[in-house]
């Protein structure tokens, strides 16, 4: 494969982003660095959240109380630079997102507001295989409203395992006048599908029913219009694509036509102009600020500025296009020397899906177990999802093309072994 080293070597020379490797951390394998294709689970560390947190603890150090109103980033204020950094990565005005708690309290918090059964519209509808969290949480607000799993609908994929927009019809035209609420994924956990939120939102709309989405394989990966898509709320993580730390605080989007929407309150989010009088009555902030609970962690939120502040910089659609092509190199790469061994689950469609590919050995799951062993043991790390998925990344922001071919030269010599 010296053909395919050479034109690795040369797609990483001349890719403008290649440079930003550099502001991350790379995890060391020996006396090189991994292949790391394990972003879609905990994205790198930006080189740059050392300074920001030391920042926070100086402020802490010298202000202590006043660090609330006082100082180069006071705390009081922390959301309004994160506002203005999440906003374009989900296509959303920045009074319309707000950074708080974890993706599944958040999405426990949205349903409580969205969630409204009544009579015999009363179902929830998610992909089959939905991530086991997301199940858990709307199988939980079933449970508390009375109900039990009959008015949950699972739309299955096809026989390859990809979700059609037919399913998906078909299933709205079957239950339409039962389901309250669909919950959906940008992109699938396990298979890699960007699913199509605008098409999707506009089927549950058209049969009555409210459509949220976790964004947590989507958000810094795919380009997102949220509010353009006319989506009613979202929620995601920002460890993965975003870069910002194991459980760092997640991130909500509501739409702006549901700003008097009932929920569940605390006292951060009622109005700040008015929050320190201590009144009895809730007067919630305007906009996703008002789903707010808590007083923000400030010494988790710091890495999550600093890990934005390269999405800013270049922007989501030249990260999209590099992403495009890293994933677009490894499926070539994966289809020329090892198509005999490996089946590619993500579909082949660029436009359907993003950084990831899940792959599937065809000998079987005791087959795939060794391989991945095989790629962990030569410094290829990607992630398996049971029961029979390994999972790689090219992330735009740190892989390079010569990371895919290392990982596919590490697969064809585990199948010649």
């Amino acid at each position: 494969m010296a053909a395919e080293e050479t034109r690795a070597l040369t797609l990483d020379a001349n890719d403008a982003l290649s440079a930003w490797r550099d502001a991350f951390l790379i995890p060391p394998h020996g006396a090189g660095e991994q292949a790391y294709f394990c972003g879609n689970s905990l994205g790198l560390q930006p080189r740059a959240v050392r300074a920001a947190l030391d920042a926070e603890l100086d402020s802490w150090a010298r202000r202590a109380v006043e660090g609330h109103f006082e100082g180069p980033q006071p705390w009081m204020d922390v959301q309004d630079d994160l506002q203005q950094m999440l906003a374009p990565l989900v296509g959303a005005a920045p009074a319309d997102v707000v950074v708080m708690n974890t993706l599944s309290v958040n999405l426990q918090l949205l349903l409580a507001s969205f969630y409204r059964p009544q009579g015999a519209r009363n179902a929830i509808l998610v992909e089959r295989g939905a991530f086991p969290s997301d199940r858990h949480v709307v199988v939980s607000h079933l449970a508390w409203h009375g109900l039990d799993e009959s008015a949950l609908i699972e739309v299955a994929p096809d026989a390859h395992g990809v979700f059609s927009s037919e399913a998906f019809a078909a299933a709205f035209a079957q239950h339409g006048a039962r389901i309250a609420l669909a919950l959906l994924p940008g992109v699938q956990y396990r298979n890699g599908q960007v699913f199509d939120i605008a098409g999707l939102t506009d089927l549950a709309h058209r049969h009555g029913a409210i459509a949220g989405f976790d964004l947590a394989h989507a958000v810094g990966n795919i380009p997102l219009a949220l509010h353009d898509c006319g989506v009613d709320f979202a929620a995601w993580c920002s460890y993965k694509y975003l870069n910002a730390g194991p459980g760092a605080p997640g991130g909500v989007f509501v739409h702006p036509r549901h700003a008097q929407r009932p929920r569940l309150a605390g006292w951060w989010g009622h109005a700040q102009a008015t929050r320190f009088q201590m009144a009895a009555e809730f007067v919630p902030e305007q906009g996703a600020r008002g789903w707010q609970l808590s007083n923000p962690p400030i010494l988790a939120m710091a890495p999550l500025r600093a890990s934005l502040a390269p999405f800013a910089s270049i922007g989501m659609p030249a990260l999209r296009a590099r992403a495009l092509r890293l994933t677009g190199h490894l499926d070539e790469l994966l289809r020329t020397h090892a198509a005999n061994s490996i089946e590619i689950l993500t579909p082949g469609d660029e436009s359907r899906r993003g950084c990831q590919l899940s792959l599937r050995v065809r000998a079987g799951r005791e087959a795939g177990c060794r391989l991945f062993a095989h790629l962990v043991a030569q410094g290829v790390l990607g992630d398996w999802r049971e029961p029979d998925v390994i999972r790689l990344a090219p992330v735009p922001l740190y892989n390079r093309y010569t990371d895919c071919l290392r990982a596919v030269r590490a697969i064809v010599d585990w199948a010649q072994a």
